[in-house]
């Protein structure tokens, strides 16, 4: 009797000792984690905490001041980073900026075929490409923006046709940082059902998200690393790191969580038993 194939959980992402100094001031601070292929992580922090610091040093837009990062099998500083970044989905507010208003939505998919912010007519698409921009979109319920024009998308719907676009190149890790920024409630419960979804999906790359707020972590996600300071306090499996004690420390206040199905709450406690330094 042949049983499942193993699932492949090799290595994608390795930050080793890696602090970052900028202006003088120390961003990351010693910080290692590893991320696993079909795992599901979030980075949970205050402002300030180093998570889009961290990010950007995970995909190589930022070197550490010190330490070793490892993509895809690949050391930072030993290989042209440029055709890593073909292999990496990120979603963030520096690309965001370099969307041309104008184009349709269909095209901001496509265009990400070749990681590019202008228009179709700079590179070549075939019918296949085209297909897989609708099926990406159709992924996202947002098949039906496709003709519209990026600037008249509401927040929400730009996010979706982002994170589509993020995936036009079949990337071995996706990277969302902040990505329900701005969305009114209903835009971020869409949202968090789309990334759910795809954290359920096995085909789907390893994915790792930057948020505020333990209400925004889909369901699926299975791993956390709580920030504070430009350090990593804890990480691990989500339901054993992921706990009143962990998020008092990271935030510096006396909170509560807990899991209601498959969701998270968080609150202020009425003692400080939680953080006792308060």
């Amino acid at each position: 009797m042949t049983g499942s194939p193993p699932v492949d959980r090799s290595e994608v992402l390795a930050v080793e000792g890696a602090s970052v100094v900028r202006d003088g001031r120390l961003l990351l601070d010693d910080v290692d984690w590893h991320v696993h292929r079909h795992e599901r992580w979030v980075i949970l922090g205050p402002n300030g905490a180093g998570k889009t610091t961290m990010l950007q040093v995970a995909s190589t837009y930022l070197g550490p001041t010190r330490g070793t990062v490892r993509l895809l099998g690949e050391t930072r500083g030993k290989v042209d980073v440029r055709t890593l970044r073909e292999r990496v989905g990120y979603v963030g507010s520096g690309p965001a900026t370099m969307i041309r208003n104008h184009l349709p939505a269909i095209d901001i998919v496509v265009t990400g075929k070749h990681a590019s912010f202008v228009d179709t007519r700079w590179h070549e698409y075939d019918d296949d490409d085209w297909e897989f921009a609708h099926r990406l979109l159709e992924r996202f319920q947002a098949d039906h923006l496709a003709d519209r024009s990026y600037g008249t998308l509401s927040t929400g719907e730009k996010q979706r046709v982002f994170i589509a676009r993020s995936l036009m190149t079949g990337p071995e890790v996706l990277l969302l940082d902040e990505a329900m920024t701005g969305l009114d409630v209903g835009a971020r419960e869409r949202l968090v059902a789309t990334l759910s979804g795809l954290a359920s999906d096995p085909e789907s790359p390893a994915v790792v998200l930057v948020t505020h707020h333990v209400e925004e972590i889909p369901p699926g996600f299975d791993h956390i690393a709580l920030m504070s300071r430009g350090r990593i306090i804890a990480s691990g499996p989500i339901d054993r790191n992921l706990t009143g004690v962990s998020l008092s420390e990271c935030f510096e206040e006396n909170l509560q969580v807990e899991r209601i199905e498959d969701r998270y709450r968080a609150w202020l406690g009425e003692s400080n038993t939680a953080y006792p330094g308060l």
